[in-house]
């Protein structure tokens, strides 16, 4: 399903991240960015050690973590995007999940939009191990990036890559009813 906003298209997709030719692909981070398992695990697995050895030393450099809601950038190693977007989301139980969802995404469309990024995939943030409710990431990220590119942007192709058919219907349904709404 694709739709256009402003001069910006969402694309949402089945897929693997991994397999996405964007200028960055967005990696549903931990604040210590240790990529083990989930999508962050995919992402070292295929881009290889290059992009931890980048992670360990943005974290040193930056105090030891980054902050939820926040997000750091590395290269894309043996990837076919050229950089990882490594955006840490909230989990579920520990307050104000959804506004640190809403930045999270905010701070990953920002580092795109300041290295003048054409295009950015996105995985669904925070609803693997951090247990965030797949229908509640769909509507949060989907507006807050439809209300992002009302305003000028260079990303003209802004993905959302979900694992399954099921993640994948519950954001068609959310951009049907986003886009269906007056305003």
């Amino acid at each position: 399903m694709k739709k256009q906003i402003g001069q910006t298209w969402l694309h949402l997709i089945q897929g693997d991240i991994t397999e996405q030719d964007t200028d960055a692909i967005v990696n549903a981070a931990n604040s210590m960015l240790k990529h083990g398992g989930g999508v962050a695990g995919a992402i070292l697995k295929k881009g290889g050690h290059t992009i931890q050895e980048e992670s360990d030393l943005w974290v040193k450099v930056w105090g030891g973590r980054v902050d939820v809601g926040s997000c750091a950038i590395t290269s894309a190693g043996n990837l076919p995007a050229r950089y990882v977007i490594h955006a840490v989301g909230p989990r579920m139980g520990e307050g104000d999940e959804d506004e640190k969802l809403k930045k999270a995404t905010l701070s990953s469309l920002g580092m795109a939009e300041k290295r003048n990024f054409n295009s950015i995939t996105f995985p669904a943030i925070s609803t693997g191990i951090f247990g965030y409710p797949m229908d509640r990431c769909a509507d949060i990220m989907l507006s807050t990036v439809m209300e992002y590119v009302k305003q000028s942007t260079t990303l003209k192709k802004i993905v959302f890559c979900l694992y399954d058919q099921d993640a994948l219907k519950v954001f068609e349904e959310s951009l049907t009813q986003l886009t269906s709404e007056p305003g």
